[in-house]
């Protein structure tokens, strides 16, 4: 029930996380490569990167993470979703996340609008709870 009334009672900021994430799934679903090197690098960036994040935003410490996990982890996943997106797309002709293949635009569009439509509808059953 919990991961239903978290779904159903999405802000406007964590939609449009959501999006990003989604955009990117459906682009590494038509460009996966398993080079495990770029999959590494790609995770070093996200812990170079998030590091750096954290230390421009407060503290590095244990209470940190206990107490805003998924805010502290977002600062480490969205270098990593940054660059493996880079790394897969590079030399495809895409212009900024927009693929060169409308088909493929159109279907991470469609995702999105799935997901948004999903959460409306959650919305509108789950019951609110304490």
């Amino acid at each position: 029930m919990f991961l239903l009334r978290y779904w159903s009672s999405l802000s406007i900021s964590l939609l449009i996380l959501w999006s990003y994430v989604i955009w990117w799934a459906v682009m590494v679903n038509y460009y996966f490569r398993p080079e495990p090197r770029m999959w590494v690098t790609s995770l070093g960036i996200g812990v170079i990167v998030g590091f750096a994040l954290m230390l421009s935003t407060g503290s590095i410490s244990l209470e940190r993470f206990r107490r805003r996990f998924w805010e502290s982890a977002r600062l480490f996943i969205c270098p990593f979703l940054v660059s493996s997106f880079s790394a897969l797309v590079a030399g495809n002709s895409f212009i900024l996340v927009f693929s060169p293949r409308w088909e493929e635009n159109i279907a991470a569009v469609a995702s999105i609008a799935v997901f948004f439509l999903l959460v409306r509808l959650l919305n509108m059953i789950v019951p609110r709870g304490e």
